[in-house]
């Protein structure tokens, strides 16, 4: 779970609403301070430039994601309901607020080397907790010739697939139904 302060939590929050309004390349420090209702200079001696801020958006974006995943997941007995959890919070939540956001094709491009290095650290994080998801299934994956990790990360590179490829949300939900099927064919799970 996320270690930031509630300031830092404040001007990120902040820099979530001024992306998804301006998107990314345009967005500038002074509008993260003024959405964040802080001095341009407290938002600097914070973060030193908007690369720092991007990483810190996509970590608590991911670790809230994780959050969810781990408090609803506990909940879920069948490895299927789980998989409902993660592709909730991990797929269908991004996929919403990108599809509300008039400036999404920004977001989904305007990463750059420090966001995209940033997004694959959180990807890993993602794939983590749906090998766990399947670790109790390792035979019945194996007898399927794959690895618990071999098979999160198939899951987990997909579903972020199927969040830029849908065509709306409920042919989303279809995509995810049939790799949930995939998987518990290939876990045995239900």
């Amino acid at each position: 779970m996320s270690i930031m302060d509630e300031r830092d939590e404040r001007i990120i929050d902040a820099a979530m609403r001024v992306f998804s309004r301006y998107g990314v390349k345009r967005t500038t420090m002074h509008d993260i301070a003024s959405e964040a209702g802080i001095a341009r200079q407290t938002l600097y001696n914070a973060y030193s430039n908007k690369d720092e801020v991007l990483r810190a958006t996509i970590r608590l974006f991911t670790d809230r994601a994780l959050a969810g995943i781990a408090a609803e997941g506990a909940q879920a007995a069948a490895l299927g309901d789980k998989l409902d959890v993660v592709f909730a919070h991990m797929v269908v939540w991004p996929f919403e607020l990108l599809r509300a956001s008039p400036e999404a094709d920004d977001i989904i491009s305007g990463f750059n080397s420090a966001g995209r290095d940033e997004m694959a650290a959180c990807d890993e994080r993602f794939r983590v907790a749906i090998e766990k998801i399947l670790a109790p299934h390792e035979r019945q994956i194996g007898a399927a010739g794959l690895t618990p990790r071999q098979l999160s990360d198939f899951v987990r590179t997909t579903a972020k697939a199927f969040k830029y490829e849908a065509r709306n949300k409920k042919h989303l939900l279809q995509l995810l139904d049939a790799l949930k099927v995939s998987v518990l064919k290939i876990a045995g799970g239900g």
